[in-house]
């Protein structure tokens, strides 16, 4: 495992970070022996640091993290964390909130202690509730040993954030795609420049720049003389920048494990040439030109009062253009609820506007889901799920049924 170094307080950290906002689930829950082989696995192989929040995984990620780590891992590993910066409206919910979180951890001690998903707006509150001096306090008692915070915002919001503190480290949204979005390149190399310690999330977009990719992209890779997938493209485009400390990645499957290891292992500053460096200008544009909604799926707009699975929306109208498929039946039978029971499409939005609110991307939802619907239902959509159930369901029914019967045969 590469390792780089924190200035400021001489902490090696892992150039690969586990980030544990997306572990593999279960029934809608942590699968947590999976999750735990997986965390085990690359805590065994020299990954020293663990990413998680507040919210994560409906609250269950910090518990989850505890419960595994407080049997020897715990020690191997610095544990970052963010303070729900929503929910702090006086000075006694940041005790409060720390607290609760070293319990849920089973810990003494939070590593990184993040405030989550600065604003100007929130940063200015925060400062007025003395949130800053509670930190400093906590620090000096030992509960936790570096303040930082996370962003989602604007380049000049986070320069001002930047200015306004001593800040030990902080956390950004960086890949290829975010060059210039958010913090970007500019607020990365400023931060820098202020001896401010920078960690990554979303090298990967929600998944966006790994695994299946569109065909156009997919040749562009295919033109270098090294053979990568598109995952390590991402990755090592994100550490080929010497001012990152280190990625948090989202892995949920034993594959991606494997592989940030040894991308991560390998992936030094200034190692792209630039004949590589023009392929990621290339494959840009290509996303550019066919993405038609910049979601990560981080799932912050969750849940919808009405229902509405949004990040799963934007992914089936991204798929639609980046793969060039149809996906309405698919739409129909998941979102429409035709296999799954449960409504969740796009024409359900009201336009409440509480998803525009909690966007860490900044994205005019409703606008979007109403192209959405659109495109992927539209006219007569809720007679089409109807007729759709009538037909489907006993045809799914008796699959099920024979899939089960199939299953106890093979048992006996």
């Amino acid at each position: 495992m590469q390792y780089r170094k924190i200035e400021k307080n001489g902490d090696e950290i892992s150039a690969l970070g586990y980030g544990a906002m997306r572990l593999p689930t279960k029934n809608g829950m942590i699968d947590k022996e999976r999750a735990k082989k997986q965390i085990y696995y690359a805590i065994d192989h020299g990954v020293n640091i663990i990413d998680t929040a507040f919210p994560y995984h409906g609250g269950a990620s910090e518990s989850f993290l505890g419960e595994i780590l407080k049997d020897g891992y715990r020690e191997k590993v610095k544990l970052c964390t963010k303070m729900p910066s929503w929910s702090i409206s006086k000075y006694k919910d940041t005790e409060k909130y720390l607290e609760i979180q070293l319990e849920k951890l089973q810990t003494d001690h939070i590593d990184y202690y993040l405030i989550h998903n600065m604003s100007m707006a929130s940063f200015k509150k925060l400062k007025g509730l003395g949130v800053l001096k509670f930190l400093e306090d906590a620090k000096r008692k030992g509960k936790i040993k570096n303040i930082g915070f996370s962003f989602h915002a604007d380049l000049d919001s986070f320069k001002q954030i930047v200015d306004s503190y001593e800040w030990d480290v902080c956390l950004i949204q960086y890949n290829y795609l975010d060059e210039k979005n958010q913090a970007g390149t500019e607020g990365l190399k400023y931060a820098n420049s202020k001896g401010i310690s920078i960690f990554v999330m979303e090298p990967l977009k929600g998944g966006v720049l790994g695994g299946k990719v569109p065909d156009k992209a997919l040749k562009i890779w295919e033109e270098s003389d090294t053979k990568r997938s598109p995952a390590d493209w991402a990755l090592r485009w994100v550490l080929n920048h010497p001012e990152v400390t280190c990625v948090f990645s989202g892995m949920n499957h034993e594959d991606h494990v494997e592989e940030n290891l040894k991308v991560t292992s390998e992936a030094l500053p200034h190692s792209l040439t630039e004949d590589e460096l023009d392929l990621y200008e290339q494959v840009k544009k290509v996303y550019k030109d066919l993405m038609k909604v910049d979601c990560t799926g981080c799932g912050y707009c969750m849940p919808c009062p009405r229902g509405v699975d949004i990040p799963r929306c934007f992914n089936f109208y991204n798929q639609k253009y980046m793969f060039n498929t149809s996906q309405s039946f698919d739409y129909l039978g998941m979102l429409g609820g035709v296999f799954t029971g449960q409504e969740a499409y796009a024409g359900l939005c009201n336009d409440c506007k509480r998803c525009v609110r909690a966007c860490p991307q900044d994205l005019e939802i409703p606008e979007l889901l109403n192209d959405v619907s659109r495109e992927l239902e539209g006219r007569g959509f809720k007679y089409k799920v109807k007729i759709a159930g009538t037909v489907a369901m006993p045809v799914f029914d008796a699959f099920i049924s024979l899939s089960n019967r199939i299953a106890r045969l093979s048992r006996t």
